[in-house]
């Protein structure tokens, strides 16, 4: 799933909405501030999602960071707007590919689960998107206390669904505190990488979710 307009987008109208205008290319630009932001976390076994209170610090952390960037204020309310307008669950949307390779699963006749570092309303969330009851097995760090790239997350989410680790394939976006950390537990790794950030992955890579089911049985 995405933010609906794109973060980028959605990201430029709260720019814009108070008072201050940055075009979504400026956002990107600054957005790398994110990507540092989830390795520092990860290194650091934050566990930022794992309540409310930590959740919003560290968001808050992100939006000053992408606010300086952009040499722009993050004492008049900014940051506290982001904030608001990124946890509304209206303001998320499917990424195209996602129905059609459920389906795709679906046919297949394979358990599917989702495994993510979020706070505990990505629940509601794919409710609201209409896919919770699509994923058997449901592990989110906020619910558990527990966030990749510990293996605890995975290995919590294989008992669930009766399966080896060897049994299984993880899919995910990011090499560094997603897929490899699947990977040395003897997990088949699928990079989802849909904007090419990744090209020097070693493993199997996917640029659409409807390649999944074909990349798969191409191991």
């Amino acid at each position: 799933m995405h933010p609906s307009p794109s973060f980028p987008e959605l990201f430029s109208a709260v720019l814009l909405r108070e008072g201050h205008v940055r075009d979504p290319d400026d956002v990107v630009a600054a957005s790398n501030a994110v990507y540092e932001r989830f390795s520092q976390a990860a290194r650091e076994l934050e566990l930022w999602t794992t309540s409310p209170d930590r959740s919003k610090v560290f968001w808050l952390d992100v939006y000053e960071r992408m606010l300086r960037a952009l040499e722009l204020p993050s004492a008049d309310g900014l940051r506290d707007a982001l904030y608001r307008e990124f946890t509304d669950l209206g303001n998320y949307a499917l990424f195209h590919d996602v129905v059609p390779a459920l389906d795709a699963l679906d046919r297949a006749q394979v358990t599917i689960g989702i495994v993510s570092n979020f706070e505990s309303w990505l629940d509601d969330l794919l409710a609201h998107l209409g896919v919770r009851d699509r994923f058997a097995v449901r592990v989110i760090s906020g619910l558990e206390g527990v966030e990749k790239p510990d293996p605890a997350i995975y290995r919590l989410a294989l008992e669930r669904a009766g399966v080896a680790a060897t049994d299984a394939a993880f899919v995910g976006d990011n090499p560094e505190f997603d897929v490899d950390p699947a990977a040395a537990l003897g997990m088949t790794p699928v990079l989802i990488d849909r904007r090419e950030r990744h090209t020097a992955f070693a493993g199997p890579r996917i640029g659409d979710l409807r390649e999944l089911v074909s990349a798969l049985e191409a191991l």
